[in-house]
């Protein structure tokens, strides 16, 4: 593609500040102009390493507001959006369900509306200087709903979200996918597996062991544990949606997973093993003895896994980092950050 600009969208987060830095150093001539509210998930110290790179334009705003978005697209001559914005603690969804009906449905309607009538002159027509421009959506491999114990989700999985959350993200796929077939627009979907590694919220499963385990406290888990993820590490995840981005054809679902299932014991387990070697309790006592197990989540769904086969075999991406590697990175860095 020429050199263009991208608008990225909530790129504080977790995921989108580590693409920013990756994609800023791979891509020349690629100018992003990132927004994002700052809510409470997203912070600027997450991309402090771009805060002064010349082709990184941060701007506070919502993806909700419609004027803003139409001033961005006008004034940068937008002619690709990377959209990671999200509310996706479930959790959270669990007790205020609205805001994320908000954010993800009205948010992605929002910025995908804008997109259509910026670089389309009608249905299946684009205006010339936008004839490459297109949208990439990130979504979750939790539209999918509950796994048994075996089998894994693939892009023809039919939909079945459990949560608020997951309700909100299987709306939002499906308002981009409306765009392609009903207007012709150049879309692409995301679907991932649970991600972790560096700058990932404190509420999250991971960083959670960590915090709690070094600051001797209960390390709280759900339910009997043995609920199941499919582990993906977050460059590897970055990789994915540039690969997707630059390669993938319109209209098309990719599945990004890591071939990582571990159950929530498992998870705990290793961190608590690496913790023990890395930066051992004063007592000599493994941090494996502040497992406790809590009340489970309402709707706890019992495994996920993706089959990311597609993505691999058409696009040529596959995880580098395995659950072993990714994780002794991951824990290297929050010791840094909560000692």
């Amino acid at each position: 593609m020429n050199p263009q600009t991208i608008l990225v969208t909530g790129c504080a987060g977790f995921i989108g500040s580590n693409f920013v830095p990756y994609y800023l150093e791979k891509h020349p001539g690629v100018t992003l102009i990132h927004l994002d509210a700052l809510t409470y998930a997203g912070n600027l110290e997450n991309v402090k390493e771009v805060e002064n790179h010349p082709r990184h334009i941060f701007v506070q705003g919502s993806i909700c507001d419609r004027t803003l978005v139409e001033s961005l697209f006008e004034k940068h001559n937008i002619s690709g959006v990377i959209h990671f914005a999200a509310e996706s603690h479930v959790d959270n969804s669990i007790k205020n369900p609205g805001v994320f009906v908000e954010t993800n449905v009205n948010g992605t309607f929002t910025l995908v509306d804008v997109a259509y009538k910026s670089w389309m002159e009608k249905p299946f027509v684009y205006k010339k200087e936008f004839e490459n421009a297109r949208f990439l959506h990130i979504s979750t491999d939790e539209v999918y709903g509950t796994l048994g114990e075996t089998g894994l989700f693939t892009e023809d999985t039919p939909y079945a979200p459990n949560s608020p959350y997951s309700a909100s993200k299987a709306a939002s796929d499906m308002i981009i996918r409306s765009y392609h077939h009903t207007y012709g627009m150049n879309t692409i979907i995301t679907n991932c597996s649970n991600n972790y590694g560096p700058k990932q919220h404190d509420e999250k499963l991971i960083p959670t062991v960590i915090r709690k385990a070094l600051n001797g406290e209960n390390i709280p888990i759900y339910g009997d544990g043995k609920n199941i993820r499919d582990w993906l590490y977050v460059l590897d995840h970055c990789k994915g949606i540039e690969i997707a981005y630059a390669k993938g054809i319109s209209g098309e679902v990719y599945n990004i997973g890591g071939r990582n299932e571990r159950n929530n014991n498992q998870i705990a387990q290793t961190i608590c093993t690496l913790l023990d070697k890395l930066s051992p309790r004063e007592d000599g006592k493994s941090y494996t003895e502040q497992i406790t197990y809590v009340e489970d989540r309402a709707g706890h769904d019992r495994r996920y896994a993706i089959d990311a086969t597609k993505i691999e075999n058409n696009l040529g991406w596959k995880a580098e980092e395995n659950f072993e590697t990714g994780i002794v990175k991951t824990v290297e860095w929050y010791l840094k950050r909560y000692k």
